[in-house]
């Protein structure tokens, strides 16, 4: 599902993040207040949004 441009809440500081028109289930969104990366997990009904899990080494297992 594609949205248009909207936004949410973010999970850390409350600051508005912008979703970009285009979005989709999965897109990491930067918190322009606190810069946490979230990620989209829901659009509808309403655009739900959790930090996003960091990337960890493999260390070539």
């Amino acid at each position: 599902m594609l949205i248009t441009g909207t936004a949410a809440e973010c999970v850390q500081c409350g600051t508005d993040v912008t979703v970009p028109s285009g979005g989709e289930v999965g897109d990491i969104v930067p918190c322009r207040g606190c810069g946490q990366e979230l990620e989209v997990m829901e659009l509808a009904p309403a655009i739900r949004l959790e930090v996003a899990p960091q990337i960890e080494e493999d260390w070539g297992e």
